[in-house]
């Protein structure tokens, strides 16, 4: 009795030892999840970093075609663009790490967790089914002792029984014989379940010995053995979980060096000759201011110098209230023509019109260079089909190349045209050694007769306006007669300035729209009063009325002064 209470207490014990062993092993694979998911979280922390990192990279890059793309000449704008570019690439590793967690750790340990659950359930299984057959056992063992029990006791009523019956006179020889049979039997029922428990003990015995020492054990030692390769493999994810950090380290220290490289780059003195550069105008400086004499019985006639500050061009101009308008200094005037501008680029300052006449003819020549050998790829595959008819048709080529042909044409006729435009910008931009010249006094007659002289100047003269004229030193003297007024400033504030006398009449050969300032418009065949002939720098001044002047090219008008005015001359 004392070894059936010992063997059922020690399966009890078996038994919450499985259900303890469950519950933690249940627990080791909830961790793992935990991390699991702990892991996933922070790769999408990487990706949405990385996306807002790009995004932000790309919020920045200087726009085409844009005045921000137009300032990466100078170093700190191109070490900006390289530091956006560095932190694209450094986002780009965010990325990196966030791929290697997926595949290195969430997708490994998803696969485990799915093999570590069906290890934990087969072992489990295992221990329930070798519970199961050791209570099976037991309880076969159980009843068969019980009917071992029984039979006794039915063997030993039975003898006892019999004995009774021998020892009484008054039964019957035939009842006593049929109770010893009785008792016999009943004796051989015990001896048959005696053998039967004794052989069910001894089969317990043995599968308790197994079931304690064999099955149990290695059931335990997979669960343990199972238990120790998970934690190992969470260990081997903390450690990757690391190293994926540790990986893109050496590129982020690139793309953090580029920056630093970058920034080492700013040369302020280079971006600062850029902007000269950038904005040179090529204008003449002026020269000296001479003196005038404003004694008594001297008659000031005041003119303004090839090479003044003030816009000269414009100061005879009323304005629709009265009085005139004011003088402007060249360097500060605003282009007012808000377009594209004309094809020749006239309406810029010389140096800025010679960088752009280059930088066109540069493209041109890029077009023409790309049609020709586009040309001798088609020339030659036209070779191949003449040897070799069956690859091809080598009329077929034709209609390309004489477009080709075509297209070259025209682009050397565009490089010719702005070349003609860039020589005669060269041609006049001033010398720095040529010292700087004003002239003051009346006109002086050239020529004492009308002649005929060609003015074939095309509209790609500039503008009259100071702020775009690209002759300064050849503007038009002005004859002005100045009352005499004891003081008067330097912008011709004070006194009234007397309105130009007609030196002639013209008439429009062609159409001109008069977009800066100015200029005036006139349309084909207008006849108009010529105020001031043209000095060489392509614009001849006219008046329409006594409210409306300004210039026009010389080469748009057939031109007729009065032979008697000062320097008269008459242009075709």
């Amino acid at each position: 009795m004392e070894s059936g209470r010992a063997t059922l207490l020690k399966e009890q014990q078996l038994k919450d030892q499985f259900d303890n062993l469950e519950k933690h092993t249940q627990s080791g694979i909830e961790f793992v999840e935990r991390y699991s998911k702990f892991v996933k979280e922070r790769s999408e922390i990487e990706i949405s970093y990385a996306k807002q990192i790009r995004n932000l990279s790309k919020k920045y890059q200087p726009k085409k075609n844009s005045r921000e793309e137009e300032e990466n000449k100078y170093t700190s704008c191109r070490a900006f663009l390289s530091t956006l570019n560095e932190l694209n690439d450094y986002a780009g590793q965010h990325e990196v790490i966030a791929e290697n967690l997926t595949s290195q750790i969430i997708t490994e340990l998803s696969r485990y967790l799915t093999e570590l659950k069906a290890e934990r359930k087969s072992h489990f299984h295992d221990g329930r089914k070798a519970q199961q057959q050791i209570e099976s056992s037991w309880k076969q063992l159980e009843s068969s002792k019980r009917r071992f029990e029984r039979d006794c006791k039915e063997a030993d009523r039975a003898q006892q029984y019999f004995e009774r019956m021998d020892a009484d006179i008054n039964v019957t020889k035939a009842d006593v014989e049929k109770a010893r049979q009785q008792a016999q039997m009943r004796h051989q029922i015990a001896a048959d379940s005696k053998t039967e428990y004794s052989n069910y003990l001894t089969k317990f015995n043995q599968e308790q010995n197994e079931h304690y020492y064999t099955l149990i054990p290695n059931i335990f030692q997979k669960l343990q053995e199972m238990e120790e390769r998970r934690i190992e493999r969470v260990g081997v994810s903390m450690k990757t979980y690391a190293e994926v950090d540790r990986e893109v380290l050496p590129i982020v220290g690139k793309c953090l060096d580029g920056m630093t490289k970058a920034a080492e780059s700013i040369e302020p003195k280079t971006d600062s000759k850029q902007v000269v550069e950038s904005y040179k105008s090529g204008f003449e400086p002026p020269g000296d201011v001479e003196f005038e004499d404003y004694g008594p019985g001297q008659t000031i006639k005041r003119t303004v110098s090839e090479t003044s500050l003030s816009n000269s061009r414009g100061e005879a101009k009323e304005r629709p209230g009265g009085g005139k308008s004011k003088g402007k200094l060249w360097p500060f005037i605003k282009n007012k023509n808000k377009g594209s501008g004309p094809e020749d680029f006239s309406h810029l300052p010389p140096e800025q019109r010679r960088k752009k006449l280059q930088a066109k003819i540069d493209d041109i020549n890029k077009d023409i260079q790309k049609e020709m050998d586009q040309k001798d790829a088609l020339t030659k595959m036209k070779g191949v089909y003449e040897k070799n008819p069956q690859m091809g048709d080598p009329a077929s080529v034709d209609p390309r190349l004489v477009e080709m042909s075509m297209n070259i044409e025209k682009l050397q006729s565009e490089v010719q045209k702005f070349e003609g435009w860039l020589a005669e910008v060269e041609g006049r931009l001033p010398s720095r050694s040529d010292p700087p010249r004003r002239q003051s006094g009346l006109y002086e007659s050239q020529h004492s007769n009308s002649t005929m002289v060609d003015n074939n100047c095309a509209q790609d003269r500039e503008s009259p306006d100071g702020s775009y004229t690209e002759e300064q030193s050849s503007e038009t003297q002005v004859k002005v007669a100045i009352a005499n007024t004891p003081e008067f400033d330097d912008e011709f504030d004070d006194g009234d300035e007397e309105t130009l006398p007609t030196i002639g009449t013209c008439k429009a050969v062609y159409s001109f729209e008069g977009h800066n300032e100015g200029t005036i418009s006139v349309t084909e065949g207008e006849l108009l009063f010529v105020i001031e002939q043209d000095k060489g720098d392509g614009w001849t001044r006219v008046r329409r009325n006594e409210e409306e002047e300004g210039y026009v090219p010389t080469s748009y008008v057939e031109v007729f002064l009065e032979t008697n005015a000062k320097g008269a001359m008459t242009y075709i």
